[in-house]
């Protein structure tokens, strides 16, 4: 027993911090680089000057909105911390960040508000394997107990939350801390090393029940430790240290630290736990598949456009070295050409010579490669470590430039924003015309719309995406159409009888012609059905036409004057006249939704769903996530659009939702005026 570990685990480390939106992230980020002397002072959030409140955006809503980047040294290591956003909304930044760290940081607090929000953090880091520490937070500010807010915790993760300090308190309050493995008190110093102190007697019969509890949960992992304690045998300290790394680096458990982020209490300890126990790049690399080779491989974790400096590709390198001026090269072949290599720290940046294994750098003007993308000095490249799916958009708007003349400036500066953020969805909606841009949430795309203004110098509008209405008919009608016109020379003939009759819901159009006797020649027959086709991209409510049939049962032509053109013509006017007879009837788009939602909030959602005149189908547990649900129901489209919004304001944030198409329904009344009135129609 006492080398299961193999030792410490040196050479660059990234690490990423991760947590429930407001429990700490950022602080404890400020914590650190002041603690390691990387920032003259910690800042605080509020005053909106933290390395991480970089952008305006962050600065305006006091929230990250994309990952930050900062590089320190601690006793001769380098570490690369990465602040990870804390809103659901900004969620997929994390994706490509974590997928090529070493370990995770989670930081989490007393707040049972919260528990949703953390399980799905440990539940992602479950799923790519990675190593987590968690950083139990304002411990000076819990009003419950340690053990207490572990019980909280615990479901939550899937492996043990292994307590490896406790508070030490005088009068009630939290003065400072126990370290399990130790067997040492820590007395803390606000913004400073805390004084190292014995365990006062009050407190020793507390930390013995502690440590022994700790103990066992890493004798399951190590029968020699499990045989020691059957023997009463204290294990050496040594031995307790390699376990504890061991079941990191294995994820077996999540070891809990605590502290204070706001006042640097309990800082030092969790980045000496980090340099013991955290594993190396190595361990990172195997994880995401790399086989061991001599080639440089660097994988893109987030795309940065600067303002002066263009384009940055923040990159973990994975093996191998790095230069400036190295060509690196993409699946397929691509060749991308590094030009500067950047220590980051924040804002600001660092130029180096060259990066080696383990480094997280940003890498210069690589045009070609994207976030989540694998880069090797191979020339053939090599496919992706990494496969990104952003979940489903949630919530959209369609923009356009206030000033035509910025519509090609917009587009291209959109582009740009979805290289640094994968997770934007931007398309083309044929029937209004509009350019959608969708993503995940209210407070996503607004921050999308200040850059925009912002950064990008692009003044926009917005406004919610036009519903996909159609339109159909309730009775048959026969219709006819004639066209005649003489203007000297040559004139315009076409005479056409159109039997126009609806089909059932989903049937789409139906064209078919029972001509005999050539009174509409065979040639025309075609330009009827164009002109046909063409009257039904909008019908008399103003909407596309569904589920229709028309048949050319009878006509005329002249020898002369009849074309093409004028068989157009004559059907055009005998669907124009017609249609407006067949009892034309609005149809909007009704959608299966599927909505997951924390158990407690599940009668608030579906009391919701009524209300925006939603069916209810049922809802059942969600599979192998304990204390959510999966509410099913249909809901008009048109109901669908800031629906995110109450589900998040009813669940904490964290309830989304997956939504198809399902079928066409009438809409009739005050909704289906409206709908016309906001299409140009007169209602």
């Amino acid at each position: 027993m006492g080398n299961r570990a193999g030792g410490r685990r040196s050479g660059p480390k990234c690490i990423a911090i991760v947590g429930p939106f407001s429990s700490g992230k950022t602080t404890l980020l400020e914590a650190i680089l002041a603690r390691t002397g990387a920032i003259v002072r910690q800042n605080t959030v509020a005053s909106g000057n933290t390395v991480s409140d970089h952008s305006p955006e962050a600065r305006a809503h006091a929230m990250s909105v994309e990952a930050t980047f900062a590089t320190t040294e601690f006793m001769g290591d380098s570490l690369t911390f990465v602040d990870c956003p804390g809103s659901i909304e900004f969620a997929f930044e994390a994706e490509p960040v974590l997928a090529a760290c070493d370990a995770a940081i989670v930081v989490a607090e007393a707040d049972e508000k919260k528990m949703p929000a953390l399980q799905l953090i440990m539940r992602r880091l479950d799923e790519i394997g990675l190593p987590r520490i968690l950083f139990l937070n304002k411990v000076d500010r819990a009003v419950t107990g340690v053990r207490e807010t572990l019980k909280m915790l615990q479901p939550t993760s899937s492996v043990p939350l292994l307590l490896r300090q406790i508070p030490l308190r005088k009068d009630g309050v939290v003065i400072g801390s126990i370290d399990l493995a130790l067997e040492r008190a820590y007395v803390y110093r606000e913004y400073a090393e805390s004084e190292v102190a014995e365990i006062p007697g009050d407190d020793k019969a507390r930390e013995i029940e502690a440590r022994f509890s700790m103990l066992e949960t890493l004798a399951d992992h190590d029968d020699a430790l499990m045989e020691q304690l059957l023997e009463e045998i204290e294990p050496p300290k040594d031995a307790v240290f390699d376990n504890l790394a061991a079941d990191l680096r294995a994820g077996a458990v999540t070891p809990v630290l605590i502290g204070t982020a706001e006042k640097g209490n309990g800082v030092l300890r969790l980045l000496k736990a980090i340099r013991h126990d955290v594993p190396d790049v190595e361990t990172t690399a195997r994880r995401l598949g790399l086989a061991d080779g001599d080639a440089t491989v660097a994988q893109v974790m987030k795309t940065i456009h600067t303002a002066h400096g263009g384009k940055l590709s923040v990159s973990r390198i994975l093996s191998g070295q790095v230069s400036d001026g190295a060509e690196l090269y993409l699946q397929g072949g691509e060749v991308a050409k590094v030009s500067g290599i950047y220590r980051m720290l924040g804002k600001d940046q660092t130029k180096l010579a060259s990066a080696g294994p383990g480094d997280t750098v940003a890498l210069g003007k690589l045009d070609a490669a994207r976030t989540g993308q694998t880069l090797t000095s191979a020339k053939a490249g090599m496919a992706p470590l990494v496969t990104l799916t952003p979940p489903e958009p949630v919530y959209a708007f369609a923009l356009r430039p206030k000033e035509r003349k910025d519509d090609v400036k917009m587009s291209a500066a959109i582009q740009r924003l979805a290289e640094e953020d994968p997770s934007l969805t931007l398309t083309r909606n044929q029937d209004s015309a509009e350019t959608v841009l969708s993503g995940h949430g209210e407070m996503h795309l607004r921050v999308v719309r200040e850059r925009l203004e912002g950064k990008n110098q692009i003044p926009v509008d917005g406004h919610a995406p036009a519903v996909p209405y159609r339109e159909t008919i309730r009775k048959p009608i026969e219709q006819r159409g004639r066209h005649k016109k003489q203007s000297g020379g040559h004139g315009q003939f076409g005479d056409v009888v159109l039997q126009i009759k609806p089909l059932p819901r989903g049937s789409g159009f139906q064209f078919t012609d029972t001509i005999t006797g050539g009174v509409v020649p065979k040639t025309y027959i075609q330009s009827v059905e164009t002109g046909v086709r063409d009257y039904l991209k909008s019908g008399p409510l103003g909407f596309p036409v569904v589920d229709v049939a028309v048949n050319l049962s009878d006509g005329s032509y002249h020898s002369v004057d009849s074309s093409d053109m004028a068989f157009q013509m004559a059907a055009r006017l005998a669907m124009k006249e017609g249609m407006a007879q067949c009892s034309p009837v609005l149809l909007e788009p009704i959608m299966k939704v599927e909505i997951v939602t924390p158990s407690d909030a599940t009668a608030r959602i579906i009391a919701l769903v009524p209300q925006r005149r939603g069916q209810i189908l049922g809802y059942d547990a969600r599979a192998d996530w304990p204390g959510w649900d999966v509410v099913e129901a249909t809901m008009p489209q048109a109901e669908i659009g800031d629906l995110i919004i109450e589900l998040r304001s009813a669940t904490a944030g964290v309830a989304s939702y997956r939504t198809g198409f399902d079928h066409m329904a009438e809409l009739t009344g005050r909704l289906a005026d409206q709908a016309m009135s906001a299409n140009g129609k007169a209602a």
